[in-house]
């Protein structure tokens, strides 16, 4: 049972440690946080489908505290506590904690390859609706105006320019490891 333990702690510290490597290197950086990684999301969506939907919310918790030391100079960009907690809760802790329950779907269809497509479909998009309400809240001054209609303007393309193809990038590496790797780990997380 210790080994278990010990192995589920290893496995997840080296596939959070490899997400956060991946999340370094955008292909494509936004000005204000944000960019196109490659298969940076896939690590934590994995956590989940290894070892649970619990095991993967922790597991993208501890991943979204990492992305709060990492972007620490997005603070400098918003003022006020409120902005603080809105910049901590949206773009941080939610949108990188639920990345954990990508296998939601897990036993709801017949084809493995279509619940692991949804489940990831799903938190990525619940992602970008977390960083759409920070982008009008918290970063409606960068929007091309200040009309309500400027602002979710700006919020949806802003965030949908990097989320589109993250989300896509996620599902091809989701997909691959599906067919490769997942139908050969047991249900303790080991590969046979």
């Amino acid at each position: 049972m210790k080994s278990n333990k010990t192995y589920r702690l290893v496995v997840t510290a080296m596939l959070i440690a490899i997400a956060t490597v991946l999340n370094q290197f955008a292909v494509v950086q936004l000005p204000v946080g944000g960019g196109v990684t490659i298969f940076s999301q896939v690590p934590i969506i994995t956590l989940g489908v290894i070892f649970g939907p619990t095991w993967g919310l922790f597991s993208g918790f501890v991943f979204s505290l990492f992305q709060v030391l990492f972007g620490l100079s997005n603070f400098s960009y918003v003022k006020g506590a409120v902005s603080f907690i809105v910049l901590v809760i949206f773009d941080y802790l939610i949108p990188y904690s639920i990345l954990g329950l990508g296998d939601m779907f897990k036993g709801k269809f017949k084809r493995r390859s279509l619940e692991l497509t949804l489940g990831t479909l799903v938190v990525c998009f619940i992602r970008f609706l977390c960083h759409f309400i920070s982008g009008a809240t918290i970063w409606a001054d960068w929007a091309n105006g200040n009309s309500l209609g400027a602002i979710l303007f700006y919020s949806f393309t802003y965030n949908g320019s990097y989320m589109l193809p993250e989300t896509i990038i996620t599902i091809i590496g989701i997909l691959a490891l599906n067919k490769f790797l997942f139908p050969r780990i047991d249900e303790n997380g080991v590969i046979k």
